[in-house]
């Protein structure tokens, strides 16, 4: 039986993964966790043999829960496919970078791979990792998180409307993003306000726009 942890700051995606991976009768979720500093104290307690790791979460990401770890196999699982993020994951030790359509039987089959000693990748994305490697191009290096964004607009937003933002440019609901940040939809609708009228944007198609090219989606 493979112990698997997942790690996504997103619950619905996690839910989601758990109901896939149940199908596999060799695999098992033994835990999950929201956070880094979840994650970490789970994946310590745990002892996982792979762990399910997903690349942007809002209080650090995948290379702040890989520094420093050893034990289980890593594998990303991830909406992002940019090379410099697979080949940053790869460097710091993940054993394998998959992206979220990934179907439930594939996922299994990435997670008995990586957890055998094997390396593995999207197919788009292998060739990334190969390029990378091969000719030494420079990729980011793991030893610390991405630099903070230097953006007036985005360093007025308060903690709670990024959070907020972020579940937009997902494509949340109101609905979904009160239940998700344990807040009411009136609160959900106040935020939403808020962050239209400080990023200048009129509706919400302009605003995940805005927040891809930021990176805050």
């Amino acid at each position: 039986m493979v112990r698997v942890f997942l790690v996504d700051d997103h619950s619905v995606f996690r839910a989601g993964v758990r109901s896939e991976l149940a199908a596999a009768a060799d695999i098992e979720v033994v835990g999950e966790a929201g956070s880094v500093a979840v994650a970490r104290e789970g994946i310590g307690r745990l002892s996982p043999d792979v762990v399910l790791l997903d690349v942007h979460m809002p209080d650090g990401g995948g290379l702040a829960v890989l520094r420093g770890a050893t034990g289980p196999a890593y594998l990303v699982l991830s909406v992002s496919d940019a090379a410099e993020d697979v080949i940053a994951l790869i460097r710091a030790g993940a054993r394998g970078y998959v992206t979220k359509n990934i179907d439930g039987a594939e996922l299994a089959e990435a997670i008995r791979r990586v957890n055998g000693g094997d390396a593995y990748f999207s197919p788009r994305l292998a060739g990334f990792v190969l390029d990378a490697f091969a000719s030494g191009a420079p990729a980011p290096e793991p030893a610390g998180e991405p630099e903070p964004l230097h953006d007036e607009v985005v360093d007025a937003l308060t903690p709670r409307e990024l959070e907020v933002l972020r579940l937009l440019a997902r494509g949340y609901t109101y609905r979904e993003i009160g239940q998700e940040l344990f807040i009411s939809i009136k609160t959900v609708e106040t935020h939403a306000s808020n962050i239209l009228r400080k990023t200048q944007q009129s509706n919400r198609y302009q605003l995940t726009r805005w927040a891809a090219d930021r990176d805050l989606d």
